[in-house]
């Protein structure tokens, strides 16, 4: 199987931020990482760790002879995707339509979630208590009006009014939580709560000519998740494990699209109480743990903009990062992206190592850029950070666009860091 083919899997699996985190540790824990339970007595034995809470995965990696002189090498990520996540009474009918009722979840690029196939998934929690993934594969549709019905120069949909997708129609008892019911065996009256969120239903391909792209949904951000996954496995396997004391961290957050305030997205407690109870368990008292901070450093992972070949003015003129040519630096003075001389320094020389070429971006002073888990992750815990990712078009489309090459490159950058 080829390496775009194992990403694309990755992505059908991960539907949701929940899926995504369950399959980051169920990948991990093929690679011989044990699971930890946060309730229970941290572990901090030589060998892999990882833990799901919600939709965040936590991994780390205790080399043999770890312990309060050691340091932490971080890359973060996030699981959660722009989407339409299901209301809690998501059930209407219009002009005898049958109806879901959606909230926008982050920044969706509204067009671009018309005329698409689009599953249901994330995660439920029946009356006994128990937890419970779904996803229901092709199911809602937010059809397009017909240009005859609509005469204006351009059709810019109203959040509320025109982006609630159809279920069925003519079928008044037809309904979005029996359907889901229906795909686990359970009985509509055993859900007591649900998060869940639409995504793109069909799957991702490769195409182009001599330059080969990837298509999917969610790849802003599991470009990232991916690619630091498959970094934290190759960096732990006998073959590439480096002989320093380091501990390796894989912090795959979730809610980064809607600003990571959330008790397992980055700027909420989950990364620091892994560091935490990892220095703990080494031995750290608190003044060696500071001292552990102190030696660390992270890469934060996230995707970037490519130049656009028909909107190139809104990128600065004298940094033009493009598909196909590496992974980007992202660097902002007013401190959109946590990136410093030091980092800098410190991935591009990871890159170098792995023969990978790289890109800059920084934005036109006209055109304000996003934002990432960098500077959130750095406030919280004072370790210097970068902020890096393959360079994307239509990013926070339902389907977006990245390089094959990039993406593989962006593994080995990530995995020589990680080496050292």
């Amino acid at each position: 199987m080829s390496k775009s083919e194992e990403f694309l899997d990755f992505i059908a699996a991960s539907p949701s931020s929940y899926h995504a985190a369950e399959e980051v540790a169920r990948q991990l824990e093929a690679a011989g990482f044990s699971r930890q339970d946060e309730a229970k007595e941290w572990s901090a034995e030589p060998g892999g760790h990882v833990l799901v809470r919600g939709g965040a995965a936590m991994a780390w990696y205790v080399p043999e002879g770890a312990g309060p002189d050691s340091g932490f090498r971080i890359i973060g990520s996030h699981t959660d995707s722009p989407g339409l996540a299901l209301k809690p009474t998501p059930d209407f009918d219009s002009a005898g339509w049958q109806q879901v009722a959606v909230e926008v979840y982050g920044g969706v690029l509204l067009h671009s979630w018309f005329d698409r196939e689009l599953t249901v998934a994330g995660q439920l929690v029946t009356t006994d208590g128990t937890r419970h993934l779904v996803n229901t594969g092709p199911l809602l549709r937010l059809p397009s009006l017909a240009i005859h019905l609509y005469r204006k120069d351009e059709f810019k949909p109203d959040r509320q009014r025109h982006m609630q997708p159809v279920l069925s129609v003519g079928t008044p008892d037809a309904s979005v939580l029996s359907v889901v019911a229906d795909k686990l065996g359970l009985a509509r009256e055993e859900i007591a709560s649900f998060n869940l969120i639409t995504a793109d239903a069909q799957r991702g391909e490769v195409f182009g000519a001599e330059e080969k792209f990837i298509a999917a949904g969610r790849m802003d951000n599991l470009s990232s998740v991916h690619a630091s996954l498959r970094a934290m496995i190759g960096a732990a396997s006998p073959s590439t494990a480096s002989d320093h004391k380091d501990i390796l961290v894989m912090a795959a957050f979730d809610h980064e699209e809607v600003g990571s305030a959330s008790r397992y997205g980055a700027a909420g407690p989950i990364l620091g109480d892994v560091l935490t109870r990892t220095a703990h368990a080494l031995g750290a008292n608190e003044e060696q743990r500071f001292q552990m901070f102190a030696r660390s450093s992270c890469v934060s992972a996230d995707a970037a903009h490519s130049v656009h070949p028909n909107f190139s003015d809104k990128h600065d003129p004298t940094h033009h990062p493009i598909i196909g040519r590496g992974p980007v630096t992202k660097i902002n003075g007013n401190q959109r992206y946590a990136s410093d001389a030091t980092t800098v320094a410190l991935w591009e020389g990871a890159c170098q190592r792995a023969g990978v070429p790289v890109q800059r971006f920084v934005g036109n002073n006209d055109v304000p850029c996003g934002s990432t888990i960098g500077p959130i992750s750095a406030t919280r815990l004072g370790i210097p950070t970068v902020d890096v990712g393959v360079p994307m078009l239509s990013m926070h489309s339902v389907r977006e666009m990245v390089g094959e090459r990039d993406q593989l490159w962006l593994g080995q950058a990530l995995e020589a860091y990680l080496v050292g």
